[in-house]
């Protein structure tokens, strides 16, 4: 999957501004089917595409959440246009149970998750997500000025220090290359040499450790696509953000409430896809041929499936937008069963 492409959102506008159109945008609202007098949550608000469509298409609230404080002052500069229905919050979307537990006093009746690095973000060649421009090997999320990226490390900061075992595996994990200890080799002997800083130091050393050619009739990914789209996700715990999110939708919304949620890439596409078919009691997936087993140890279903599989964008989006390629949206609708966590609390206070 390449990470350049597999990006959220589409090209970047003003706060005010029409021209940022998030991927997927009609499905999205489709699945969640706003409605007057609703709470909705944008867990990744980015540049508020989604955010502004829910409250375009009802009169309801609007949350928005996004951990990039830049993307928060663009949520505040959008509010104005929507008086007392948009509200922004600086933080991650897996800690939107803590971050809305004093902010609200029914359940939620939306919430809409797209995932991955935004467009705006990888446009910006300080923020070090991107090798196709040189800048400062970063990739933190929330900026490298922010004060909650401070305790954690930079991409730079990970590759000029783990073992090489270490960087082979986060890189073979979230970035499913096959040259993983190559890359890891390549990296440590550079570093041994000096510290590699820049996102143009680091594609290069990549480049020469993978030599990958495209199938015939498809276009070619430049060879750091993996290795760059492992480093952002581990830099920033993406995938242990989406399962907390997951966790905390499922315990926040309401019967009938609908999660929509957007992904970029087979690890969080696969991820999403098993939290939901366990969570709507499908369990694991079985061959056609073999008969139904009945799972009595099975935990109750809370969610219900908007549709089979997952829904990807259409030609004309993708020619319009080529980061739509890549794009799955996949969407269920909560029921009255108590998730999980709220099951354990009330059996202890029976």
């Amino acid at each position: 999957m390449n990470a350049e492409t597999s990006i959220k959102g589409g090209a970047a506008g003003g706060a005010s501004g029409g021209a940022h159109k998030p991927v997927l945008l009609a499905e999205v609202l489709e699945a969640l089917a706003p409605r007057d007098g609703a709470i909705y949550v944008d867990g990744t608000f980015g540049a508020g595409g989604y955010s502004r469509a829910i409250l375009d298409a009802a009169d309801c609230t609007v949350w928005g959440i996004d951990r990039d404080r830049s993307a928060v002052a663009r949520g505040r500069k959008l509010a104005e246009d929507y008086p007392g229905r948009l509200h922004m919050i600086e933080g991650c979307f897996g800690d939107m149970k803590a971050l809305l537990a004093d902010r609200l006093d029914s359940p939620l009746d939306g919430i809409a998750l797209d995932l991955g690095v935004s467009s705006m973000q990888i446009d910006e060649a300080e923020r070090g997500f991107s090798f196709r421009f040189d800048g400062p090997l970063d990739m933190r999320m929330e900026g490298p000025d922010d004060d909650k990226a401070a305790g954690r490390p930079s991409a730079a900061e990970v590759v000029n220090s783990l073992p090489e075992a270490e960087l082979a595996d986060i890189i073979y994990r979230y970035g499913e290359e096959r040259r993983s200890r190559q890359v890891a080799r390549a990296i440590v002997t550079a570093r041994a040499e000096k510290p590699i800083t820049r996102t143009s130091e680091l594609a290069d050393l990549v480049r020469g450790a993978v030599k990958q050619t495209a199938k015939r009739g498809a276009k070619a990914i430049d060879p750091a696509t993996r290795t760059f789209q492992a480093l952002r996700i581990h830099v920033n715990d993406e995938l242990g953000e989406l399962e907390r999110g997951l966790e905390a939708a499922e315990q926040l919304l309401g019967p009938g409430g609908r999660l929509a949620v957007v992904s970029f890439h087979s690890l969080e596409d696969r991820q999403v896809k098993q939290f939901l078919r366990a969570r709507s009691g499908e369990g694991a997936a079985r061959s056609r041929h073999l008969p139904p087993v009945q799972d009595d140890g099975a935990a109750a279903a809370t969610f219900r499936p908007l549709f089979r599989g997952s829904r990807s964008a259409g030609e004309a989006e993708c020619r319009d937008n080529p980061r739509a390629r890549s794009a799955h949206l996949r969407a269920a609708e909560r029921n009255d069963t108590p998730a999980p966590g709220k099951r354990a609390s009330q059996a202890g206070r029976s």
